[in-house]
C-alpha cells in the first residue's frame, strides 16, 4: 500500500520532516517515491512552517495513497491556513 507520511531529517532537538508518497513496507527515513511537502515544527515566525504542495497530494489520493494519521491532520491545518 502506498502512505503518505512523514519523514524524519534535520538535527537533534531540530526536527525536520519531509512530506513524502512511500511504500508502506519501506522504513520511516528510508526509500520514497516523491517529496510533496515539508513541516516544520520549530519555525521561527518569518519562516513557512508547513508547505504541501495540493496538486500532488490529490493526484495520490486519487490513485488510492493513503494519509497517516499526522499527515492527515497537517493537511487538515493547511486547508484551514489557506482558507483564512
Amino acid at each position: 500500500m502506498v502512505v503518505i507520511r512523514l519523514a524524519r531529517s534535520g538535527a537533534k532537538k531540530r526536527p525536520f520532516f519531509n512530506m513524502v508518497v512511500a511504500d508502506s513496507r519501506n522504513r520511516r527515513d528510508g526509500r520514497f517515491i516523491e517529496r510533496i511537502g515539508f513541516y516544520n515544527p520549530v519555525a521561527a515566525a518569518n519562516e513557512a512552517g508547513l508547505v504541501i504542495n495540493s496538486e500532488r497530494l490529490a493526484y495520490w489520493q486519487g490513485n488510492g495513497a493513503q494519509l497517516s494519521p499526522t499527515a492527515a491532520r497537517l493537511v487538515k491545518q493547511a486547508a484551514a491556513s489557506k482558507a483564512a
